[in-house]
């Protein structure tokens, strides 16, 4: 099995921060960990199938999502040696917009 290493980008890093801090306050520190955790170990398993997940050309080329316990949207990308964690999604946040390419570049 080939495996490839998962990085995160730091807006993802912010955002799983960011889930953290607001599950900490509305249930406590203990359950955000935990759930914060098990999003990054949800992460880490695309080392070994990278290829799951929905395509989601339509917002960025390359963009796949997954998601976590139906709650927490994963988008990622495929890279050359390596999976791109894009961005982490709770709660029906408006992942599409956040995620679409900037035409003013």
């Amino acid at each position: 099995m080939i495996c490839v290493p998962v990085v995160f980008t730091p807006e993802a890093r912010e955002q799983l921060s960011a889930l953290y801090r607001w599950i900490a306050v509305e249930a406590g520190p203990e359950i955000a960990r935990r759930y914060t955790e098990a999003v990054i170990s949800q992460c880490e398993s695309l080392r070994s199938f990278p290829e799951r997940g929905t395509p989601r050309d339509d917002i960025r080329p390359g963009l796949r999502i997954t998601s976590y316990r139906r709650r927490t949207v994963i988008a990622f990308a495929i890279e050359a040696d390596r999976v791109a964690i894009i961005g982490v999604f709770h709660g029906g946040q408006n992942y599409q917009v956040t995620l679409e390419p900037d035409d003013e570049g």
